[in-house]
């Protein structure tokens, strides 16, 4: 059953089957995971970085940024954690995903190079070019 609203949780850690509606956080490892939210069960990493996602916190309530798009998944999930809503979003060609993924690889190799860490960019090309 799809979810609607969540409640954060922090953790050290999560557990092996998370809870449906619950965002669990970790602040010692920088990342959220939680329980797809149209109801499939696929557990979902969301680390938490510069180069990754976002988290807000206002008041108790949480906002994850970017959109979380699970195209690897079967279900092919797409939607925002604002505020502690999930707001649905529609579904992407292979075409939008791809150019997504291109503006995300961009970005991180932008990061890296001003980063001071040249070497990285070309660690990160090196790596994404064994999975290809």
């Amino acid at each position: 059953m799809k979810v609607y609203s969540i409640r954060p949780e922090y953790v050290e850690s999560f557990p092996k089957i998370p809870e449906e509606g619950v965002l669990y956080i970790s602040r010692r490892f920088n990342t959220a995971c939680h329980s797809c939210y149209c109801g499939c069960g696929t557990k979902i990493v969301t680390p938490i970085r510069a180069t990754e996602y976002s988290l807000a916190e206002k008041g108790g309530r949480v906002t994850l940024h970017p959109s979380v798009g699970n195209w690897n998944h079967p279900c092919q999930s797409h939607y925002v954690i604002r505020d502690n809503q999930i707001l649905w979003a529609g579904g992407m060609s292979r075409a939008e995903i791809n150019r997504g993924r291109a503006r995300d690889d961009a970005e991180m190799a932008q990061y890296l190079g001003q980063a001071g860490g040249g070497w990285w960019s070309k660690l990160w090309a090196w790596i994404k070019s064994l999975f290809q």
